[in-house]
């Protein structure tokens, strides 16, 4: 175990590598230096992440160093908000050869990721508003960087308004806690006497502020339209968005959890992010295009997160940010392999076993209710149950109800039975880790929990009777909202770039 001297010197040699690795980037606009530097740039963009792995392994935790605070979130943000960025600007080595702006992308991921990184690594908030600010404006940057394309222009001017509005309900909602209790640091503002000094009316203010701030970049309704319209970003783009910073949410909401009491606030945000859930989901099934379907897929899984953090369950929250942000950066960069391959099915493989599907859902409510009668006291242990139940059941349909013969139900109830294990085990390092921390999980009041697992199974329920008629009016109305909500504006969408036709007219290949 490192010691606070240690740490100083753990982080004067992280920052140096960060500033290293960010002038390395700038460098790389020059002309004169040659495209085979980014080898170089790759191996200095390395080295922020494996200092961070350090101080996140043998760094002393919950302690403050100056300007900086080292506890196990900070330092697990910062190594996978890196590490995502490094995977990325590998990737983009390839894929964006050739690109006008190739150089820029590199300098604009590196900062991006570097200031994204220290937003959570400070204890002042002057300096997290600050760098995540810059973050902010780096992504809508990368948005707009194919300048040539005016979809993407135009994607940025929507992503743009949309996160100043978020930054500057952050900026305020700090401002207003500063005013209150005279400190910009969160071990000084989040003491029992400065939260006294907090009166119902404020806080309450405070936290809407707060929740605008996490709703933006999370894409939660009625702000989805800027994840929506991105899409026409280039892939690496879409990978760092979706991965590292849509995620924050979580992340500033377990930083701010001592303000959060269970008021209103936490019902306001409690019912958009359910709302939300329901709309990613649809979004995911109506939709064929498939950094389309990604989208609605992050909405929900937001949504699913913000819900989390509304209950108190910061832990599950942030497990559940740092596995999303792992998975959706894969399925991103994998994206040009999606192809599917369509066979028509035989009589024999549509007849579905009806036994095995109502014994799986059995066994997947079965299993939801035992998690939520361990604590039946904890609201979240309700809502939780009923996420696993289904989805235990939609992984019991599609693995083991849909196997060909007893050889495909053996194995999909085997791959079943390995990804359980995996997630229990990672979900049980991460916790144990996590525990190390001091999140006020304020419970909200059951009849709020209850509303929230009803809306949740009004949804599902809805979404049953759609589906098996497909016939009626209601599933084309909903059928066609849907189709609406989650397709872009007209103007961020061109079926042949316009800038393409010209460098082909000019003899392009």
């Amino acid at each position: 175990m490192l010691t606070s001297l240690n740490v100083s010197i753990l982080l004067i040699i992280f920052f140096i590598t960060v500033i290293v690795s960010v002038l390395s980037g700038i460098m790389f606009l020059n002309s004169r230096i040659p495209l085979a530097y980014v080898r170089i740039h790759i191996f200095l963009v390395a080295l922020p992440p494996l200092v961070a792995f350090i101080g996140l392994i043998g760094a002393p935790k919950n302690i403050e160093v100056g300007f900086w605070y080292s506890d196990f979130l900070a330092w697990l943000m910062a190594f996978f908000v890196l590490v995502i960025g490094l995977i990325i600007q590998r990737y983009c080595v390839q894929y964006l050869m050739g690109d006008r702006s190739y150089r820029k992308y590199f300098t604009l991921f590196t900062i991006t990721t570097s200031f994204a990184a220290m937003a959570w690594l400070t204890g002042d908030l002057r300096i997290m508003v600050i760098s995540w600010g810059i973050t902010l404006l780096g992504l809508t940057l990368l948005i707009s960087l194919t300048s040539a394309w005016k979809v993407t222009r135009a994607a940025a001017k929507v992503t743009g308004k949309l996160f100043l509005l978020s930054w500057i309900a952050l900026l305020l909602a700090v401002v207003w806690m500063t005013l209150l209790t005279g400190e910009w640091r969160y071990t000084s503002i989040f003491t029992a006497s400065n939260l006294a000094q907090i009166n119902a009316w404020e806080s309450f203010g405070i936290n809407m502020l707060i929740i605008l701030a996490v709703m933006v970049p999370a894409a939660q309704f009625p702000f989805q339209r800027w994840l929506i319209e991105s899409v026409a970003a280039p892939t690496p783009v879409s990978a760092i968005m979706h991965a590292g910073i849509v995620n924050a949410g979580g992340v500033i909401l377990a930083r701010f959890s001592p303000i959060f009491n269970g008021d209103i606030a936490t019902f306001v945000l409690l019912l958009f992010a359910s709302i939300s859930v329901l709309i990613g989901a649809g979004i995911s099934l109506v939709h064929v295009d498939y950094k389309r379907l990604l989208v609605g897929s992050t909405i929900g899984q937001m949504g699913f997160m913000l819900i989390q953090c509304a209950m108190g369950a910061y832990i599950p929250a942030i497990i559940h940010l740092i596995l999303h942000g792992l998975f959706k950066a894969t399925l991103f960069l994998r994206s040009g392999s999606a192809v599917r391959h369509f066979n028509v099915p035989s009589r024999a493989s549509e007849r579905m076993s009806y036994l095995w599907i109502v014994s799986g859902r059995i066994l997947a409510l079965a299993i939801g209710l035992g998690f939520w009668l361990t604590s039946p006291g904890e609201g979240y242990r309700l809502v939780s149950g009923l996420i696993l139940a289904w989805s235990l059941s939609v992984s019991w349909t599609q693995l083991v109800a849909f196997g060909e013969g007893k050889f495909g139900r053996i194995m999909g109830l085997l791959i079943l039975i390995v990804v359980g294990a995996v997630y229990f085990i990672v979900h049980h390092f991460f916790a144990s880790a996590l525990h190390t921390m001091t999140f006020n999980s304020v419970q909200p009041p059951m009849l709020v929990v209850v509303i929230v697992a009803l809306v949740l199974l009004l949804g599902s329920l809805m979404s049953t009777w759609v589906a098996r008629n497909r016939s009626s009016v209601a599933f084309s109305i909903l059928y066609m909202w849907l189709v609406r909500i989650g397709d872009a504006k007209a103007e961020t969408v061109e079926r042949h770039p316009n800038y393409l036709k010209t460098y082909l007219t000019k003899g392009g290949h």
